[in-house]
């Protein structure tokens, strides 16, 4: 069994081995200038205007865990499309009314306005 294991295990031995080996190297010979604007933190290039104590609006969790929702019912439909043949027809009429809840959850979610940027 362990010889099923053996190319994982020289695997993680090796990645381990190089990524600490880089580590020490950097650490050894690396440049240890250090400039306080370096520490500031930044987004796509640009200054961040996000302070300590600021807080997000309820919308941004909103539409995150929308997303979130979607995009995993969406990934159960992987499956049933890899072997739709296998289960048959009833999975088919399954399929489509799941389909068409998750339209009208998302229909719902857009009239009610859980969309929208404010």
């Amino acid at each position: 069994m362990l010889r099923s294991y053996l190319p994982a295990i020289v695997l993680l031995i090796l990645g381990g081995a190089v990524g600490g080996a880089f580590a020490a190297l950097n650490s050894f010979i690396g440049p240890r200038r250090s400039a306080p604007h370096k520490q500031d933190p930044y987004e796509c290039g640009l200054p961040s205007d996000v302070r300590k104590g600021m807080r997000f609006g309820i919308s941004f969790y909103l539409i995150a865990m929308l997303f979130i929702l979607f995009d995993l019912e969406v990934a159960f439909l992987y499956p049933i499309a890899i072997e739709l043949r296998a289960f048959g027809t009833f999975a088919l009429i399954e399929t489509i009314v799941f389909i068409v809840l998750l339209l009208v959850a998302l229909v719902y979610v857009w009239r009610v306005g859980a969309l929208e940027w404010k």
